[in-house]
């Protein structure tokens, strides 16, 4: 794994530069993505919207298991379920990412998203899913 190759492919989704999100933290099998919960993300009572943590949210987990590829191959998402625990509230979303099994033909991802408001963070979702191998 190298780090340059994670951060190229998180450059190169203009749905995370729409979002406003970046690459906070990655290692082998985690990637943590931080993204604002800007006026445009927001959903009808004021609070970020599911698309948004839903993004992050498999983003994470994906790059978390690109970490775990060879050079000769991406991932994609095959399924990913998302269980909302509590509203978007506050002023950023943090996607912690992370594998929970690598295999040749599936990866088992799983990633939690929080809300965080200063130094308050509250847990709002947890995903969990399955990335597969896509050969270059």
């Amino acid at each position: 794994m190298t780090l340059e190759r994670v951060h190229a492919s998180f450059d190169a989704q203009s749905m995370m530069t729409t979002l406003g999100a970046e690459i906070i933290h990655l290692d082998d099998g985690v990637c943590h993505i931080a993204a604002p919960i800007l006026p445009g993300s927001l959903q009808q009572q004021g609070f970020g919207h599911a698309a948004l943590t839903f993004a992050i949210g498999d983003s994470a987990a994906g790059y978390a298991a690109l970490t775990k590829m060879p050079a000769t191959q991406e991932v994609m998402t095959a399924e990913i379920k998302i269980n909302l625990i509590a509203p978007a509230a506050g002023d950023r979303l943090v996607a912690e990412g992370r594998v929970e099994k690598p295999g040749r033909r599936l990866i088992v991802v799983t990633a939690d998203v929080f809300a965080e408001q200063g130094a308050a963070r509250k847990k709002i979702a947890l995903l969990q899913g399955t990335m597969i191998p896509v050969d270059l």
